[in-house]
């Protein structure tokens, strides 16, 4: 029997309540599935509004424990009566140190674990070094009901080591919940197409799929989030895709084992010369 896997991608707005966050996320969880989705992806920190744009003590009290977190809590009954696999991005908080992360909840509801975001930006808008620790997780991929996953959480899409490295551990497809948009110190910067291009190479040079979420919308920051999430296929082409302002679910189904052949046939990994990378 041919292995695949059925994945998706919400592209919404969030406000400040976390219960009406939390109840739209289940919504499209809830329109994914019934389009087939077996793998949802919500965006980055849906719990709320992006608050990283200033550092304000207040949003440390937003911060929970991973396991009972309010967002990982309300969805994992979601996660077993739909049978789907939910990657839920959170502000954690574990003693005095607090985290971007993201819980991976299986098919049956149970948390298989935590990722901590490992690369932390600093900037004008995106100012997450003053609220999270660089994560101390490594990179890590899931053994889920639907498919062996790696999750990296938005400004890890940057970088080709953690996707090669999630790649290397038998990852059969990407994802990466985002939060990003305009760049307050430059109106003319739009980084839309480059991010999009980042992932879409990740795609090409490790032959496999991409998923990338992204929140829309102008928050009480200022800050507008320029959406265009998408799914890229093992050639980096957009087989679904949003545009700046869309809101609703992508989905796409891939056959895993012709990945496994193709990626194989590629060689990329056969040809790697670790002897000079280090």
């Amino acid at each position: 029997m041919t292995r695949t896997i059925t994945v998706a991608a919400i592209q919404t707005s969030y406000g400040e309540d976390i219960a009406a966050n939390i109840a739209k996320t289940e919504r499209f969880i809830r329109d994914a599935a019934k389009q087939g989705a077996q793998v949802t992806l919500p965006s980055e920190l849906f719990q709320g509004p992006y608050f990283c744009t200033t550092q304000e003590e207040k949003w440390f009290a937003t911060a929970y424990p991973a396991a009972t977190h309010p967002c990982v809590v309300a969805l994992q009954p979601v996660a077993k009566e739909l049978g789907v696999v939910i990657p839920v991005s959170i502000y954690e908080r574990e003693g005095p140190a607090y985290y971007n992360s993201v819980v991976i909840l299986d098919a049956d509801g149970k948390q298989l674990g935590v990722y901590r975001k490992s690369h932390i930006p600093d900037g004008p808008g995106y100012q997450e070094k003053y609220y999270f620790r660089p994560g101390d997780s490594g990179f890590k991929v899931w053994d889920t009901a639907h498919g062996r996953i790696g999750v990296g959480i938005c400004w890890d899409q940057w970088f080709p080591e953690c996707a090669r490295a999630m790649a290397l551990m038998g990852a059969e497809v990407l994802f990466y919940p985002t939060a990003i948009g305009s760049e307050p110190h430059d109106a003319s910067l739009d980084t839309r197409d480059p991010w999009r291009r980042a992932m879409q190479g990740h795609a090409v040079s490790n032959v496999i799929p991409v998923v990338a979420s992204n929140r829309i919308g102008t928050e009480a920051s200022g800050q507008l989030f320029y959406g265009s999430s998408f799914i890229a296929n093992h050639r980096g082409d957009l087989v679904q895709s949003f545009e700046r302002a869309d809101e609703g679910v992508l989905v796409h189904s891939f056959d895993l084992d012709f990945l496994d052949r193709h990626r194989a046939a590629w060689g990329f990994f056969r040809d790697r010369r670790v002897e000079f990378y280090r």
